[in-house]
């Protein structure tokens, strides 16, 4: 018999701008079919995704618009790393 993944699918997605914001914000999240909405408005758009299931499941205790709380600046800015390193490889490879 075929095991299936019983777990709903989670994501977040945050914003920064360093020039208007001191913090990356949430500004979409969202479990089961919202996240798959996220998720596929991501990668039409080109934004890479990481996943960290348990950066996620902190950052989804935060409301939309909430910026990243200070405790999580390290594990946000990794991602941010992560981000622009994906970004570099894909403007080499265009």
């Amino acid at each position: 018999m075929k095991k299936r993944n019983l777990e709903r699918k989670e994501a977040i997605a945050l914003n920064y701008d360093a020039d208007i914001e001191s913090a990356p914000r949430v500004v979409a999240k969202g479990k089961g079919k919202i996240a798959e909405s996220i998720l596929e408005k991501a990668i039409e758009h080109g934004v890479p995704i990481k996943e960290d299931p348990a950066l996620t499941e902190l950052l989804g205790e935060l409301e939309i618009n909430q910026t990243i709380p200070e405790e999580l600046f390290q594990a946000v800015a990794e991602v941010f790393a992560f981000i622009y390193h994906a970004d570099q490889e894909f403007n080499q490879n265009k």
